[in-house]
């Protein structure tokens, strides 16, 4: 190509004939590449449209956790998550990542809730930790690591306006223990549990998962794929889950649900009385 190296048409052309090689000969090509500040492919984006797979190789600095994430899938289901362990040996596979995210979880501390999720088809465990305290400035800082920090603000205004809990003035920091990033809307009821419970200093008991998407109305919504969630916390050892109305009989689990219609009922949980 007579254009500069790095350019789109160059890109586009190389890609092409990677593409056309692969096809023809019927084997797998991997195309290895950088990403930015913000998380995205360095460079043209125009191969992301070319290829059928696009494989995100991420981890936090300070984790000895490696996930592989498909946010591409022209022949299969995106959004799907491989976790891996740094060590000695090099990367190994994590069979069962909720085990691993959970590890080294402290029992009764106030502002830790456990979130039953769901990466791709695979549910997955993992913990919130929140902490609420007075803040020394004129404006109270919102810090998350590993969630929507725009999602948190919503929770935030919902608690403060339907349920009367004051949190102006108030610090409030989120972190998703493991370093994983979440996404999905059923952490809300989880992340509201972890924040009423740092701001109570009412620990949540060790043994309850929680999950549930959460209304600007206080109202807690159903989520999709709650059996496969239920079956996680269970085969980890959970007895209990408060979650919203589903469907699913809580007998067939072996694990007693607690339905939570709102944030007012999720308050009366975390702080009795």
């Amino acid at each position: 190509m007579e254009s500069a190296p790095g350019s789109v048409s160059q890109v586009r052309a190389v890609a092409h004939e990677l593409t056309g090689f692969a096809k023809r000969r019927g084997v797998s090509v991997i195309l290895v590449g950088h990403v930015t500040k913000d998380g995205q492919i360095a460079g043209p984006r125009v191969v992301e449209h070319m290829v059928d797979t696009v494989l995100y190789f991420e981890g936090e600095r300070g984790h000895q956790f490696r996930i592989l994430r498909a946010v591409k899938n022209r022949f299969g289901a995106a959004d799907e998550i491989g976790v891996f362990e740094m060590s000695d040996r090099g990367l190994r596979e994590v069979s069962n990542p909720s085990q691993l995210f959970l590890a080294g979880r402290e029992a009764r501390t106030p502002g830790s809730a456990v979130f039953a999720g769901v990466e791709g088809t695979r549910p997955v465990l993992v913990e919130f930790q929140a902490l609420v305290a007075s803040s020394p400035f004129g404006t109270p800082r919102r810090n998350v690591i590993g969630w929507d920090s725009g999602r948190l603000s919503m929770i935030l205004a919902v608690l403060e306006a339907r349920c009367g809990v004051s949190l102006a003035g108030m610090d409030v920091f989120l972190n998703v223990a493991g370093g994983l990033r979440i996404s999905e809307p059923a952490a809300d009821l989880a992340v509201a549990a972890a924040v009423l419970s740092a701001h109570r200093d009412a620990p949540i008991p060790p043994e309850v998962a929680i999950f549930g998407e959460v209304s600007l109305s206080s109202a807690v919504r159903p989520v999709s794929q709650a059996p496969a969630r239920l079956r996680e916390a269970s085969k980890l050892g959970f007895t209990s889950v408060w979650a919203p109305t589903m469907v699913q009989e809580p007998g067939e689990s072996g694990m007693r649900v607690e339905t939570v219609a709102d944030l007012d009922g999720l308050l009366a949980l975390v702080a009795p009385g």
